[in-house]
């Protein structure tokens, strides 16, 4: 089939998205890796999927799939572009939506300055429902934030990092890094993405305080490697900071490839995430 799509990012988060309302989609995990190949496809970090919704009271159902082929429950960035598509192709003319995803209900809407702001629901915290698996170790306590230390193998060497594990709907292992720049992203990022605590994966994320209300961050991300910005993993990363008592809401998160701004008012509290998202080009492909 000639599939139409749309190439777009949210602060160097580039995705593929895809009209499922007006164009029947269903492809095999194969497909979905050819279209964010980067040689052989499209190239992107993730694959959008617009469809109708399936639960009532939702104006969209949003699926996401990683470069690796795999669907992900949660995307903050793609939120952003999913927006943004919408409205631009003239599927809503709502500035705010309820969308469905495999990780709960969210709330984005469009701002009059073109930021969109996402409301991603309440992080989850307990450490079986990230999921991590936590039986047999001792917890570190920061703040209201319980470290967690994991054992990495490194060239026959044994490193432990303290992490703290955070749901957004995906899950995430977030770490406080002395500087970005020189964190070890590539090498350690793989073994905490695969590490047996974390049965479905995760990703990684390494976070700079620089002060209060501002963070460097750089993330690992599950089935993608590292992104130029991560928006589930920059909401991780601050709701990290402000319960170990490093940070205050709200807070500026610079990616490689842009900022964010989070909002976190505390437990049980919705994550509020707000960047941009832009356009890139529209094109056609043979799949």
């Amino acid at each position: 089939m000639k599939l139409k799509f749309t190439k777009m990012h949210g602060a160097g988060n580039d995705f593929v998205v895809i009209d499922g309302v007006n164009q029947h989609i269903d492809f095999t995990p194969a497909q979905w890796k050819l279209l964010g190949d980067r040689r052989f496809g499209v190239g992107a970090d993730q694959i959008l999927l617009v469809e109708k919704p399936t639960e009532e009271g939702c104006d969209f159902r949003y699926r996401i799939f990683n470069a690796d082929g795999g669907e992900v429950e949660q995307c903050g960035n793609g939120s952003r572009a999913f927006v943004k598509f919408v409205s631009e192709k003239g599927l809503t003319e709502k500035r705010s939506i309820t969308v469905q995803t495999k990780a709960g209900v969210i709330a984005p809407r469009l701002e009059a300055n073109g930021s969109i702001t996402v409301d991603m629901g309440a992080p989850i915290l307990e450490p079986g429902r990230v999921p991590f698996d936590a039986e047999g170790l001792h917890g570190e306590q920061q703040g209201r934030d319980t470290l967690w230390p994991l054992v990495l193998e490194l060239g026959g060497a044994r490193e432990s990092v303290l992490v703290s594990a955070v749901s957004m709907g995906n899950p995430h292992a977030v770490q406080v890094v002395d500087d970005v720049e020189t964190a070890p992203v590539e090498l350690t990022g793989p073994l905490i993405e695969h590490h047996a605590r974390f049965p479905n994966r995760v990703n990684a994320g390494f976070m700079q305080v620089l002060n209060r209300q501002h963070v460097k961050l750089r993330v690992f991300e599950r089935g993608v490697g590292e992104t130029l910005a991560c928006g589930t993993g920059a909401c991780a990363a601050a709701v990290a900071g402000i319960r170990r008592g490093l940070l205050d809401s709200p807070v500026r998160v610079d990616a490689r490839g842009g900022q964010l701004s989070i909002t976190w008012e505390g437990e049980g509290q919705p994550v509020l995430l707000t960047g941009p998202a832009v356009t890139v080009f529209e094109g056609e492909m043979e799949i």
